[in-house]
């Protein structure tokens, strides 16, 4: 029994996520994530489904050397299979030699669906989950039971339902699982079905939602409030389709919200950091406006909101971002005021406030450029460079030319070719380098250029490029604004450059990459 088994938080990203288009974990990626899991405190983590995927027998195999602090693993595989002895049923014998503790059976509930799908009867269905849940108990496993496609089918046969219910409590299950396998419902429908289950059967019951109304969140959330105590999620809300309720705003719904302990309460600070581990191991990248773990959750754009900000950060977040690992941040973009560009500057160590003239330098210059086509709200790193020369700092090199070239050859290999003449220390340096593109090509001539003179930069490396077309910000002629992401290691920035050569927008945005690592040289590993 787990210390807090009033309530469980269980997740099913290694198997309901890996169905996700796109995701293909492998085993050491499942045994990764599953650790994460663990240390964020989900209850019970389902590993997959053994004996119908070789990948997930392995996993159950590997998984025996895993040590967990909160979590226990969970097999899912399905019942008998109609008109087979259970304990002849290789399928639910895997099960068994998975050595879960838990156990999640999947079961039909739809009647339409066990005559059209599984070809059987309403009563040998009934016979199917009785048999199977009650062989798994007597083998000493906890049996949960997934309903699946419940609600579509209570509202086709709500008594057909209810006796799957019962059937799966009377057997032996410890918690009866209503899914809502389509992802059809609306939290309204959620609470009426809930309540009357729970009321009807006194089943301990868990929701499953999927994502296909975009409601999955909610639904999970108005379920608990109806009387579930057990709810199934995703991180990330990976999962078929348009996914599955998210595990981390339903977490923090539940725990700060509703004041349902789902977690330790020290856990919930980790969540922003988990939730980007488990984005990288799935190679997805992070949603930037995913509730409390994206990084936008807590961004703030317009100058009216700075405002108040500045005076008490209550007034325009629901919950102290902190709580959840995650961050306030101010946005600074042509509708800055300067209380905007104020708390910006103190978010990046500049109190602007005791030069009113800098600070008024600084919100002209970020207008004059946004209307040519400029984006600081995404470009921290480069915002702070513009502070730091209106107040009258100096870059640490001065580049007096550089130019690219590019070339294919006789036979088809297409070469580039950069060349930098840079000023720095009263020397002038002269590089090239090579690339795979004009861009690279240059990034390469910089560094070998500067390096020459500042081999602390070593470790800079461009992790990201993008490039976007902006038409019609000057009347015809289209520009080209890109951002350059780098990192030191240590330390992740962003820089941005704008022009109507997509080369010389490049251009700005490298140069402000290294120039930010200069200054910040000291954040990175040596």
């Amino acid at each position: 029994m787990l210390p807090n088994d009033e309530f469980h938080l269980y997740d099913t990203t290694l198997r309901d996520g890996a169905q996700r288009e796109g995701i293909s974990y492998s085993v050491k990626d499942k045994l990764a994530i599953a650790m994460l899991l663990d240390d964020f405190g989900v209850g019970f983590i389902e590993g997959g489904w053994p004996g119908a995927l070789p990948k997930d027998t392995e996993f159950f195999e590997a998984a025996q050397s895993l040590t967990l602090k909160n979590a226990q693993l969970v097999a899912f595989g399905s019942t008998r299979k109609a008109g087979v002895d259970v304990s002849q049923d290789p399928q639910v014998q895997a099960l068994l030699d998975s050595r879960a503790p838990v156990i999640t059976i999947v079961a039909k509930s739809d009647i339409r669906h066990v005559e059209q799908a599984l070809k059987t009867t309403g009563q040998e269905n009934l016979k199917m989950v009785a048999d199977t849940v009650t062989f798994l108990v007597n083998e000493g496993r906890r049996v949960f039971v997934d309903l699946e496609h419940f609600f579509d089918g209570y509202q086709h046969d709500p008594e057909y339902a209810l006796a799957v219910v019962r059937e799966s409590v009377n057997a032996g299950a410890d918690v009866v699982v209503l899914c809502d396998t389509n992802g059809g419902m609306l939290p309204g429908g959620i609470s009426q079905i809930v309540a009357t289950v729970v009321r009807e059967t006194g089943a301990r019951v868990g929701i499953h939602c999927q994502d296909d109304t975009g409601c999955a969140i909610a639904n999970s959330v108005a379920a608990v409030e109806a009387g579930a105590t057990h709810v199934q999620c995703t991180a990330n809300g990976y999962g078929e389709r348009t996914g599955n309720a998210d595990l981390f705003p339903v977490t923090a719904n539940l725990q700060l919200k509703l004041g349902i302990e789902c977690v330790p309460a020290e856990s919930l600070a980790s969540m922003y950091r988990i939730s980007h581990a488990i984005a990288e191991i799935a190679n997805i990248a992070p949603d930037t406006h995913q509730p409390y773990v994206g990084v936008s959750s807590f961004a703030h754009k317009a100058g009216l909101h700075a405002s108040a900000l500045r005076i008490n950060a209550d007034l325009y977040n629901h919950i102290d971002p902190s709580i959840v690992g995650n961050q306030q941040r101010v946005l600074v973009t042509e509708m800055a005021g300067r209380a905007s560009v104020e708390l910006k500057g103190k978010e990046i160590g500049m109190d602007l406030s005791e030069k009113p003239e800098v600070l008024s330098g600084v919100i002209e210059r970020v207008k004059d450029l946004e209307s040519r086509g400029w984006s600081f709200e995404s470009a921290d790193a480069s915002f702070e460079l513009l502070v730091r020369a209106e107040r009258g700092e100096g870059r640490r090199f001065h580049v007096e030319s550089w130019r690219t070239i590019v070339e294919q050859r006789e036979d088809g290999i297409v070469v580039s070719e950069a060349t930098v003449k840079v000023h720095a220390n009263g020397e002038r340096i002269v590089a090239t380098g090579e690339g795979n593109g004009p861009v690279n090509a240059l990034d390469n001539a910089l560094r070998n250029a500067v390096l020459q003179i500042f081999p602390e930069l070593i470790n800079l490396e461009l992790t990201d490029y993008k490039v976007r077309i902006l038409d019609g910000v000057k009347g015809t002629g289209a520009v080209t604004r890109v951002l350059v992401e780098t990192t030191s290691g240590s330390k992740q920035w962003t820089t941005i450059g704008v022009h109507e050569n997509v080369i010389a927008a490049s251009w700005q945005a490298l140069d402000d990459a290294i120039h930010f690592g200069m200054i910040h040289s000291s954040d990175s590993p040596t």
